[in-house]
């Protein structure tokens, strides 16, 4: 990401749709300001331990999103991933975090990556399922915001389970 994806990303986290599983303090302007200048200074930190990738849609030349992985250990990594609502069910996102989790195993040898989601987030689990990860684990009441207790998901796919994966889309 670079300075200049700043106001496009803000402008994508004050939609109310995408502001739906988000605390109230995480969907404040202000928050994804500063969040951008996070990601410009951990894209220069050595060795690197986060990817927070801005989307650019190849014709238009525009910011669409993030496609984000945080390595959390030398093995496991977390992925996460947003996209304006435009380009909702356009397939880029799909083409992002496949391209992402792909350079996670294969170049970064990780083990492990998984994704954590609100339960209710049915477009992210089916990403998740879509990228050949499966179910590891709900977290009961695990998140408390808009007024309620909010159910997890985490979905994780091993690197073996990815080359397999890639193996039978070759075939």
């Amino acid at each position: 990401m670079s300075l200049e994806d700043e106001a496009a990303f803000v402008a994508i986290s004050q939609d109310v749709k995408y502001q739906r599983f988000y605390d109230e303090a995480d969907s404040k302007a202000e928050k994804y300001r500063q969040l951008t200048k996070l990601f410009i200074q951990q894209a220069a930190e050595i060795p690197r331990r986060s990817y927070q990738l801005a989307i650019e849609h190849k014709q238009q030349g525009i910011f669409i999103g993030t496609v984000c992985l945080r390595l959390e250990d030398e093995h496991n990594a977390s992925m996460g991933c947003g996209i304006a609502r435009s380009f909702q069910g356009s397939g880029l996102i799909y083409e992002a975090a496949t391209a992402l989790a792909n350079y996670g195993f294969r170049e970064l040898n990780m083990h492990r990556i998984y994704a954590e989601t609100i339960k209710e987030n049915r477009a992210a689990l089916k990403l998740c399922s879509d990228l050949g990860m499966r179910r590891e684990a709900v977290f009961k009441e695990n998140r408390y915001f808009k007024g309620r207790w909010w159910d997890t998901v985490v979905m994780a796919i091993l690197q073996q389970e990815w080359r397999d994966k890639l193996d039978e889309t070759n075939e």
